[in-house]
């Protein structure tokens, strides 16, 4: 039983090294993507264990993503102001649209090995700062990346991208096919953080939390947030 509980032991210090580790090493190591001009700006939503990228929405965003137009999403409305894009399990990310909705299934498909999908949302005017919010300043050029690292998450199949019928979590949200298996170690918030780095941003080596995620983006990327490294709710 002794040498239960030291593996055990073992195994827990380890997770919290790894943890540690890939919050504390910069990803990339050395050098960075942004330049010092900043046109553009991005913010990260953050719950206690989800992160989604906003981008604000005008008439390149609306050509660049013409096919959500296509598929139902109303991107083009008066009120909206931010596209919100999430990565996330397929079975977890459908199957849970509130906690009191939590069920084993979706568990145990998000902690093992999962088909993904992505999640677009809309937002109207963003009141800062807010403790759950981030924004970040981009080039041109990181911006345009980070768009690119986003369209190519989508699945696209003869007809386009393949919106899953029948799922949203209200009137002006959907699910998408999406590239990559989603696991407990390669989950939504390591998307975030390498569509992050996309754009010329800083993160930790591994960011499978949110908290971590925003430690790291406050670490190194203080000149570009005008909140630095988002405070969990």
């Amino acid at each position: 039983m002794r040498r239960v509980f030291r593996l055990l032991g073992v195994v827990v210090l380890l997770a919290m090294a790894a943890v540690a580790l890939g919050t504390l090493v910069p990803r990339p190591l050395f050098g960075s993507g942004r330049s010092e001009a900043t046109p553009r700006h991005i913010l990260v939503f953050t719950n206690p264990i989800h992160t989604d990228i906003a981008v604000p929405i005008d008439a390149g965003v609306l050509a660049k993503f013409g096919f959500l137009l296509d598929a139902g999403i109303e991107a083009d409305l008066p009120g909206a102001r931010y596209l919100v894009f999430g990565w996330g399990s397929k079975a977890f990310y459908i199957g849970t649209p509130t906690w009191s909705e939590l069920k084993p299934g979706p568990v145990f498909a998000a902690l093992t090995l999962d088909n993904s999908v992505m999640h677009v949302d809309l937002a109207g005017e963003v009141a800062l700062p807010n403790p759950t919010i981030s924004r970040f300043e981009l080039s041109e050029a990181g911006f345009a990346t980070l768009l690119e690292f986003i369209e190519r998450s989508f699945q696209q199949g003869p007809g386009g991208v393949q919106r899953i019928p029948n799922v949203a979590y209200g009137d002006f949200d959907g699910f998408f096919e999406a590239h990559g298996k989603f696991n407990a170690l390669a989950g939504c918030n390591t998307w975030t953080a390498a569509a992050l780095r996309e754009a010329g941003l800083k993160t930790g080596w591994w960011n499978p939390l949110p908290a971590t995620l925003n430690w790291s983006l406050g670490l190194y990327n203080r000149s570009s947030s005008s909140q630095p490294g988002g405070v969990q709710p």
